[in-house]
């Protein structure tokens, strides 16, 4: 058996860090979340954690990497359904049911700390997702009806798509019990929304 390097045996406990906070994020925010609740989760001893950050708030912007990388990954993959906006709602709602169900923990930390207040990491997750929206906004100016938007109209309904996608994927976290009746009724609706969405842009102007 290969011995563990240094280097992994430090990347496996940076990486123990970041997975104990996101745990220990399930119900509550970033801010109150402390030092020595990660550390025990990751079953370090606290003097050790600066040796992998130099502050909670730069593991919670690492988080927020993590998390921003995996709603990227989400939008790379819907892209390229074509422009019929019957078509395009399906697969975006279909996609991010599955990027959801995979990343429940990043969808929650995201959308919560979209509204955390004035700290660092809050801080970032709105410029993080203004620039997302940003992205989203060059895409949907490849449907016909959206081409001669202006760009700031443009930001207003992908800032508009972007809040409902967070709140479907924190509406299929949330409800309990967990089933595939409960998910398809949530997806549903969401494909509606954004139907209605797209409608409403078509008359917009």
């Amino acid at each position: 058996m290969k011995p563990v390097s240094r280097q992994e045996r430090k990347q496996r406990t940076r990486q123990a860090l970041l997975d104990a906070a996101l745990a220990q994020l399930a119900d509550r925010p970033f801010a109150v979340l402390s030092l020595r609740e990660v550390t025990k989760q990751a079953d370090i001893v606290p003097t050790a954690f600066y040796r992998h950050f130099t502050s909670m708030d730069e593991l919670g912007l690492v988080l927020l990497g993590e998390s921003m990388a995996v709603l990227r990954r989400m939008l790379d993959a819907a892209r390229d359904t074509g422009t019929d906006f019957d078509q395009v709602a399906r697969t975006v709602v279909r996609t991010l049911h599955e990027y959801t169900r995979a990343h429940e923990a990043h969808f929650r930390f995201l959308a919560r700390e979209r509204h955390g207040g004035s700290g660092a990491v809050p801080q970032a997750a709105r410029t993080e997702l203004r620039m997302f929206a940003g992205d989203l906004a060059v895409d949907l100016a490849r449907f016909d009806c959206l081409r001669r938007w202006r760009t700031d109209d443009l930001r207003m309904l992908a800032d508009m798509i972007v809040t409902m996608l967070l709140s479907t994927a924190v509406e299929l976290i949330e409800t309990v019990p967990h089933s595939a009746e409960s998910d398809e009724r949530i997806l549903a609706t969401a494909e509606n929304r954004l139907k209605l969405i797209a409608r409403g842009a078509e008359h917009w102007q």
